[in-house]
């Protein structure tokens, strides 16, 4: 057995751990960028809280607020001018995995010139980063715990990760009482992400004894706790165990990579804008289904992981799930026509060809558009 493994991210880990958010900046830099949406931190008003620990801590603060879902190249542009003009030593970033993966992205910019999308197909490789200080608001993405930072391109509808070290935060304050202000819709979708980001993981060409280890902890996390939560009758320890999973889950795809429900929902949200998880949703059970037999054994794992019985079992388990979070839907509910399918193949295959060859079954361009016509149709 050969294997390595290297993460050299900061977790700090616990409910009020945002608190310390002043002293953790401070070590990095005097005055620093907080990158966030136009919504969900403004109206919990963490925002405003972050700031305030900031300005008692001594660091100064500038707000780039112009990230929205499926973050755009041209936005992590915008946002590290805005860096370099403020004069900001530290990128922080406050929100959901969009906001967190743009953030990344501004701080890598700040410091490297030249076209991001030519360090997203290294074409080049960029040398730095400010300082990056994360602050999930959501349990989804795991972006707190690796080196990616996924971005769409307006011009091709590429959606493709930067994936560098340099991008990998400082420190993560991961506080899970910051996630139960989420609205259910949004829990389910970031919910399913972070399970799909495990799960692949797990039968990925690249899993490894340590990632087998957070991948299993990671759904059985979800598996046991997320519809709970989704229902309103879950507690503190359902908010941490699900949010540790969320971080788990972005700790193993930096290692060990996704897979093809990744690789085929990116080309869908990069084509049509939708929300990740709910692509996810619509793809992950075929794919599952036309996948089993070349991984059985791991198949079982996952079902058992989510109440089931064995490899048998696994998709029907994670329709069930689905139905229980309400998440059920089709690509066709969510604005994909069959038109796009032939523009969403061929991308896929431009953008995701890591994920199509990390899959346990290799999939030929026929296969892929036939997965993308059930999913349309949501079968």
């Amino acid at each position: 057995m050969k294997f390595n493994y290297y993460l050299p991210v900061h977790l700090i880990f616990g409910r009020g751990e945002v608190n310390r958010i002043g002293e953790i900046a401070g070590a990095y830099g005097k005055k620093a960028l907080i990158v966030t949406g136009q919504n969900s931190t403004k109206k919990s008003g963490l925002l405003d809280r972050v700031t305030d620990l900031l300005k008692k801590a001594g660091v100064e603060t500038a707000v780039f607020d112009q990230v929205r879902q499926n973050p755009l190249t041209t936005t992590a542009k915008e946002g590290a001018l805005a860096a370099k003009e403020q004069g900001c030593g530290v990128v922080i970033g406050l929100g959901g995995g969009s906001i967190l993966d743009c953030a990344k992205a501004i701080a890598f910019l700040a410091v490297n010139d030249g076209d991001i999308n030519d360090y997203i197909f290294n074409r080049i490789t960029g040398n730095d980063a400010l300082p990056l200080i994360l602050v999930p608001t959501t349990c989804g993405t795991g972006s707190e715990g690796n080196g990616f930072a996924v971005l769409t391109n307006p011009e091709t509808g590429d959606k493709k990760s930067l994936r560098s070290d340099k991008i990998i935060a400082k420190a993560s304050i991961i506080d899970s009482e910051l996630m139960e202000t989420m609205p259910g819709s949004v829990l389910s979708a970031v919910g399913f992400d972070a399970l799909c980001h495990s799960m692949e993981a797990y039968l990925s060409k690249l899993a490894q004894p340590v990632t087998d280890l957070l991948c299993v902890q990671a759904m059985k996390a979800i598996g046991s706790s997320l519809v709970s939560l989704y229902q309103g009758t879950g507690g503190a320890d359902m908010w941490d165990a699900v949010t540790w999973a969320s971080t788990m889950g972005g700790m193993v795809i930096h290692t060990a990579g996704v897979t093809l429900p990744h690789a085929m929902e990116h080309p869908a949200s990069g084509c049509r804008n939708i929300v990740h998880g709910r692509g996810l949703a619509a793809l992950t059970p075929a794919i599952t289904e036309s996948s089993i037999n070349a991984a059985p054994g791991r198949y079982a794992v996952i079902s058992q992981c989510l109440g089931g019985k064995d490899e048998r079992d696994c998709a029907a388990q994670i329709r069930k799930l689905l139905k229980e979070l309400e998440l059920s839907a089709a690509l066709k509910e969510q604005g994909i026509t069959k038109e796009d399918i032939p523009w969403m193949t061929e991308n896929c295959f431009k953008v995701s060809a890591a994920g199509i060859a990390n899959h346990p079954k290799l999939f030929e361009k026929k296969e892929v558009e036939k997965l993308y016509e059930r999913a349309l149709e949501g079968v």
